[in-house]
């Protein structure tokens, strides 16, 4: 993971107005907050505690204005987490009254948390910014990581070009999945004309198909779908992360 302070050498402003913005809700699995939903809430599967959740957003607050990396977030968070009872796999009853073995804390999900909500957040701050200099940067270029943890689906995006109005971005501004590091450069006129690289156009090349969101549930939601028109190849976000951050910002 891309530590936070190579990113940004002062406090993101948009990024952690985005994340304050944000109004605290309960939930037991992540898909029953859905999609765009995320933007108005803040939840963590899980966790049926309001002063559990607030601990978890307090720390990633101080993560996000800070600039702290993971270790620095989880190693201030994970005792406050032990010491509440919210680690470890436990027995616990869920929303519909029936009793499951569950992970609730651990590392790993420490660190789902910390990376899906900075990235959100830095992400929200850059479509913000780039949004309110489209007269200057019309064209968006899809960036991914391009090592041996990127997604091939998401390294076949990578390079291509639209404008800020194509459709393409209502679904694809990244982060497209868990953990997704993936973003978006906004270049000019001149930018394209000196990479030389054509500008795509997305019409007839989304289309909407269903993905699994629970083999506990057996529910499918829909997810939008590119097929590269070169090789037709067919690309999706993973479930749940088909829409742009602050997508109201821009009336598409």
């Amino acid at each position: 993971m891309i530590e936070l302070k190579s990113l940004f050498k002062l406090p993101p402003a948009l990024a952690i107005k985005y994340f304050r913005n944000k109004k605290n809700k309960t939930s037991w699995d992540w898909y029953e907050v859905w999609q765009d939903a995320h933007k108005k809430s803040f939840t963590v599967a899980k966790v049926m505690r309001e002063d559990i959740l607030n601990d978890i957003r307090s720390s990633l607050d101080k993560a996000l204005s800070e600039g702290k990396t993971f270790k620095e977030f989880s190693k201030e968070l994970k005792p406050t987490l032990q010491k509440k009872g919210w680690w470890g796999e436990q027995i616990v009853v869920d929303s519909n009254g029936v009793a499951e073995k569950v992970q609730l804390g651990s590392m790993y999900r420490l660190k789902t948390i910390y990376s899906v909500n900075m990235q959100t957040a830095y992400q929200s701050g850059r479509y913000k910014t780039q949004v309110d200099n489209v007269d200057n940067r019309p064209y968006w270029e899809y960036v991914a990581v391009m090592d041996s943890s990127t997604r091939p689906e998401h390294a076949m995006l990578n390079g291509l070009i639209f404008r800020y109005d194509d459709p393409f971005w209502k679904a694809f501004y990244p982060p497209n999945g868990w953990r997704c590091r993936c973003r978006v450069n906004a270049l000019s006129d001149y930018n394209v004309k000196k990479k030389k690289i054509p500008v795509s156009n997305s019409e007839g090349t989304l289309s909407q198909g269903m993905a699994l969101v629970s083999k506990k549930s057996g529910e499918y939601k829909p997810v939008t779908v590119y097929t590269d028109p070169l090789t037709g190849k067919k690309i999706a976000p993973d479930v749940g992360w088909s829409y742009a951050p602050n997508q109201n910002e821009l009336k598409m």
